[in-house]
């Protein structure tokens, strides 16, 4: 004769996750398997019409660098902070 599996006993199964963990950070550690980078990088999402014209990172800083050169430049202080990687 067969087992009759119950509501009781697979709602127990299906259900084993807690609906809060609490974690301690303090003794999380860096993901080793992540890349290292070396230098420090910002991830911007662009909007839908945006992402079809420039689909690569490339693209969009080229454009980002342009702009920025044709920006007018008020001060010497924000002369040496615009000052881009070739």
């Amino acid at each position: 004769m067969k087992k009759i599996v119950t509501s009781k006993t697979r709602s127990f199964h299906e259900d084993d996750l807690r609906p809060e963990y609490h974690f301690d950070y303090r003794k999380a550690k860096p993901n080793r398997f992540a890349g290292k980078s070396s230098e420090e990088r910002v991830v911007v999402v662009l909007d839908g019409d945006i992402a079809k014209v420039f689909r690569t990172p490339e693209s969009v800083k080229m454009v980002l660098r342009a702009l920025i050169e044709s920006m007018p430049i008020r001060s010497q202080s924000n002369r040496s902070s615009r000052q881009t990687k070739p």
